[in-house]
């Protein structure tokens, strides 16, 4: 059965007795670890009272180690090395630097430009996470944030714009055939339409009614359904751009409306921050920035 948290011995006590019996001696133990020798007596006291039992043989001229010490001894040092070689990967990591994105910008942007930005900050481990959620900065521990959102920001926070979000109808080529380019609203009426969480299609067709089609959660969903020819779905031209240039999709008409947000770059206003949180911001403002 594991032992609790709260059972395991104080960590001074822990470290004094591994020291002690590394050293077979309290006065060694003390100058290593820069207390006094009765301090390295009273915390393998206090070890000895936790578990019970004796861990030293006190003799005239230094100590001994027990039988019982001995083991113990044994795997509190496997327990401090592992401890130490934890440290030492984590101070030789890679600064890293957390992003949040939307799970469309994170498939349709960052994605693929992640070997572009590894080459430009080799220094840097990007941790991101997809989410549409809101970010607290502090308690979400994230650097930088890129959210669907308008002005005005809160004074803490610092935004920069990345681009507006124009909408667009787009679908498969093989699904409109030869059909004319621009299509005309009642031609789209009558292609199957795909919907996702942002509902656009109700202020396209001008009605408050709820329309027929396949129901996506994400953006992505829903293009990828529009690539496989299974209908329309409207998304932000930067979310398609690299699918009409290569083909995948094509623009049956723009949307017809402005949307009410657009995509900003946010992250938390200070005094000072680490070099690697600005070389991530910079860089996302040179490849992003409208």
């Amino acid at each position: 059965m594991p032992v609790s948290r709260r059972s395991l011995p104080p960590l001074n006590a822990l470290r004094a007795f591994e020291v002690a019996g590394r050293r077979l001696n309290f006065r060694a133990a003390s100058e290593e670890l820069g207390v006094t020798q009765g301090a390295v007596a009273q915390q393998v006291r206090l070890l000895e009272d936790h578990v019970g039992t004796a861990l030293f043989q006190r003799l005239p001229r230094g100590v001994a180690l027990t039988p019982q010490g001995a083991a113990f001894l044994a795997d509190v040092t496997r327990a401090f090395d592992t401890l130490g070689d934890a440290t030492t990967q984590l101070l030789a990591r890679p600064d890293a630097v957390t992003i949040s994105v939307t799970p469309t910008f994170a498939t349709k942007l960052l994605i693929p430009q992640l070997p572009v930005l590894n080459s430009a900050l080799p220094g840097v481990e990007l941790r991101t996470i997809a989410t549409e959620a809101v970010s607290d900065f502090d308690r979400d521990q994230v650097d930088i944030a890129v959210r669907l959102t308008r002005p005005p920001f809160p004074g803490s926070v610092e935004a920069h714009l990345l681009f507006r979000q124009e909408l667009v109808a787009v679908t498969s080529p093989h699904l409109i055939g030869n059909a004319v380019l621009p299509l005309s609203t009642e031609q789209l009426g009558d292609l199957p339409l795909l919907h996702d969480a942002h509902n656009h299609w109700p202020k396209f067709f001008g009605t408050t009614g709820k329309l027929p089609g396949a129901v996506f959660n994400q953006t992505t969903h829903a293009l990828d359904a529009a690539m496989a020819g299974q209908g329309v779905a409207i998304a932000c031209r930067a979310f398609v751009q690299s699918d009409l240039d290569a083909g995948r999709l094509v623009q049956v008409r723009p949307a017809g409306f402005e949307a009410r947000a657009d995509y900003y770059l946010a992250r938390k206003r200070a005094t000072s921050s680490r070099r690697t949180v600005d070389a991530v911001w910079d860089w996302c403002i040179a490849n992003w920035s409208c």
